[in-house]
């Protein structure tokens, strides 16, 4: 096949798809804009998801007349002019592909007035193709509405998720840029209803509380520190007894642009090593400011990756200044040396203990991690459990249990969560959930973004025992609850699963993350004592489980120690 130049349309279409993944990326780009030219007050309208309509109005320096029609110029740009800008970037856009890609593939109409001036002009377009461009009285700023995103390429809008999804993700793109900018008064308007609104105060904290729940905003902590050469790590932190199911309210900001970076990821989870359960996430909301020459922001299409010049310096300063902000807040005892001691104390990392799995003749019946929620076993492991024996309990945790290859120890929790997990899996495939009715129904206030999560998957949740409706706009009347759950306040359930669906790729994804939360939350615990009649009604609803060796995040339920082990260890072989 010979070698062509793409038409110009191709071209325009290809690129498009590098910066314009979603409407949320219409959103981020059109904003972005927005704040270049100096805006405080931006407003966000959508209206299906933002694929049918995209509008974004802002009271910023406005566009001149002369090059409204050269904005949409592929590479036209007026944030760097000579290649050296590209080494101290302080906008938040300088390649000129925006407005041109969403252009491609929408459309647009762009509308600017330039403060001072007594006129503003237009300009329409449909993919790529100037329509229509004119005089028009506007307001100062700048105005551009999007519709039929995507329209002209099926493919991609056949990846889209549902509205309401799209609805989210436009919420947590607002959400995130009114954080890095509290100065600026943000408004979303989804369907006619406003979902979101900042006050443009200028203080984070302001911003902190129209994003997250009161109680959370009150209780972070305020994070400050600036290092040798001028770097600034500032923001706030929630405290260890505040903290969600997964990394949704982990956020970055590196000269107020938000980022997805694993270094200073990285460097928050360490400095909450040992504070948080497994699996568990604190809220964060932290900026770094820096010499723009120290970080590369042109690595990646939507600008959301950086590089940093000097990552151990950044991943010292940020690990340090929460960690130090956490002990302060809940201050640790130190040990000091005694003055009568000839033995001076050692600091450091406290030795490693060995392997006693390596010792002993213990084994795991599967890999660690191998074998989660409903995936299938690895080969030649056995299908079911032998008939075993129940001999006791040890630490309030582990049942010891005998069977015909030896003795085994089961963790208590992790067997009962595989269990649970696969009943109330098989109650939601039939639509036969056991509910709990609350004595009293439960108001349940919900963030604009869980309230878009809710509405996409209450299905999935109803077919797993959660019954209630709207009340108000931004409250959740709780009726029912899946029957078993040991937690005293079912709502805050219904928060961490609103999380964890709001991160869902499919339905099944979905299904295993609701059952799985479900069955850890109604399973029993470590530390709880069992009867007799208790161990052996678990250890024989473990035996006929379909896949009893893990629990459903893939921690192994029972450890193994079988009877030629035993000999040898007494020495009778």
């Amino acid at each position: 096949m010979p070698i062509r130049v793409l038409s110009p349309t191709v071209a325009a279409k290809i690129a498009a798809g590098e910066v314009v993944e979603h409407p949320a990326s219409v959103v981020k780009e059109l904003v972005e804009n927005s704040l270049d030219a100096g805006a405080t007050h931006i407003t966000v309208e959508v209206q299906g998801g933002g694929i049918d309509l995209i509008h974004v109005t802002d009271d910023g320096e406005g566009i001149p007349v002369l090059d409204l029609e050269l904005a949409l110029e592929r590479h036209a740009t007026s944030k760097i002019s000579h290649e050296s800008d590209l080494q101290s970037i302080t906008s938040m856009g300088f390649r000129g592909e925006a407005l041109p890609s969403i252009a491609a593939v929408s459309r647009m109409v762009l509308t600017s007035r330039v403060r001072g001036t007594d006129q503003g002009a237009y300009v329409r377009v449909r993919g790529s193709i100037m329509e229509r461009k004119g005089a028009v009285g506007c307001p100062e700023g700048t105005s551009v509405t999007i519709q039929d995103l995507f329209a002209n390429i099926p493919a991609r809008r056949k990846f889209l998720r549902s509205a309401a999804a799209e609805a989210g993700r436009i919420h947590t793109i607002v959400t995130q840029l009114a954080l890095a900018h509290p100065h600026v008064r943000f408004q979303l308007v989804v369907n006619g209803k406003e979902s979101f609104a900042s006050p443009g105060s200028g203080n984070i904290r302001d911003a902190l509380a129209v994003v997250y729940a009161a109680e959370t905003v009150d209780a972070m902590l305020e994070v400050s520190a600036t290092d040798a050469e001028g770097r600034h790590a500032w923001g706030y932190v929630s405290p260890p007894s505040i903290h969600r199911a997964n990394r949704s309210a982990i956020n970055f900001y590196v000269n107020r642009r938000w980022i997805q970076s694993r270094l200073l990821l990285q460097a928050v989870e360490e400095a909450y090593k040992g504070l948080l359960m497994e699996g568990r996430h604190p809220v964060v909301a932290m900026h770094v400011d820096l010499d723009p020459a120290e970080v590369d922001v042109n690595v990646h299409p939507a600008k959301r990756e950086v590089r940093f010049h000097n990552e151990g310096a950044l991943f010292s300063l940020l690990q340090r200044a929460v960690r130090e902000t956490l002990v302060a807040q809940s201050p640790v005892p130190l040990l000091a040396p005694s003055a009568s001691s000839s033995t001076p104390l050692r600091w450091g990392p406290a030795p490693r203990e060995e392997n006693r799995q390596e010792q002993l003749p213990w084994r795991r019946l599967i890999p660690p991690g191998e074998q989660a929620h409903g995936q299938e076993r690895s080969a030649g492991m056995p299908a079911t459990l032998p008939a075993l024996r129940v001999l006791g309990q040890a630490s309030s945790t582990y049942i010891i249990a005998e069977g015909p290859g030896g003795v085994y120890l089961i963790d208590q929790h992790a067997a009962h969560e595989r269990v649970r997990y696969e009943k109330v899996t098989q109650q939601a495939r039939e639509r036969q959930p056991e509910v709990q009715g609350l004595l009293e129904p439960q108001a349940v206030e919900l963030q604009p973004a869980q309230i878009q999560t809710l509405e996409e998957w209450k299905e999935t949740l109803a077919s797993y025992g959660f019954q209630g409706e709207p009340f108000g706009e931004s409250t959740y009347l709780l009726r029912g609850v899946p029957n078993g759950l040991k937690d005293a306040r079912p709502e805050g359930l219904l928060g961490e699963l609103l999380d964890l669906l709001s991160q869902a790729r499919d339905p099944a994804q979905a299904n295993d993350s609701v059952a799985a939360s479900i069955a850890c939350h109604s399973a029993v615990r470590a530390g709880d004592t069992l009867s007799h009649e208790e161990m052996v009604a678990l250890v024989r609803q473990l035996e006929g489980a379909e896949s009893p060796h893990t629990c459903p995040h893939g921690r192994p339920t029972m450890l193994h120690l079988s009877a030629n082990s035993l000999e040898r260890e007494f020495g009778r072989r």
